[in-house]
């Protein structure tokens, strides 16, 4: 076989149909799990406190499409692909739940740090919080990929 055809393989394989609803279907879960307690789908059952930032909306959904891929990635995993790759999913997930959600409305923030502290310290650092989630998002995927 040659390396064109490896890759070719390769390809089909991570775009079988089988990932690829997987993957959109976890992509879906995950934006509902992250933009209903955040606020950024507005619901009857909880109301944001402070307004949803332009960026907000962006980092939601690339969060939300990282993690369905990363997760598509662990249907029938290949030969050859690691899954050590957790740790890091995680960790963006998490980061991505920080970096959109409500500075004030966020308890772990508010005890930590206080409302003041929240608004002052916490909300401006949300930017670099959603950079770094993104960032172990695509990191966790790309060794997924690449093995």
């Amino acid at each position: 076989m040659t390396v064109q055809a490896d890759k070719a393989s390769s390809v089909s394989s991570l775009l079988s149909p089988v990932r690829v609803v997987v993957g959109l279907a976890v992509a879906g879960l995950f934006a509902l799990v992250v933009g209903i307690p955040t606020g950024i789908i507005e619901t009857s059952w909880y109301s944001r406190m402070t307004p949803v930032l332009w960026w907000n909306y962006p980092v939601w959904i690339a969060s939300s499409l990282l993690a369905g891929a990363l997760v598509a990635t662990y249907v029938r995993v290949p030969e050859g692909v690691k899954a050590d790759q957790q740790s890091k999913s995680f960790g963006g997930g998490v980061l991505s739940f920080f970096a959109v959600g409500c500075p004030i409305c966020n308890k772990l923030v508010v005890l930590a740090l206080g409302v003041n502290g929240a608004m002052r310290w916490f909300a401006p650092i949300q930017p670099v919080i959603a950079a770094a989630s993104l960032g172990l998002l695509v990191y966790a995927l790309r060794a997924r990929l690449l093995g």
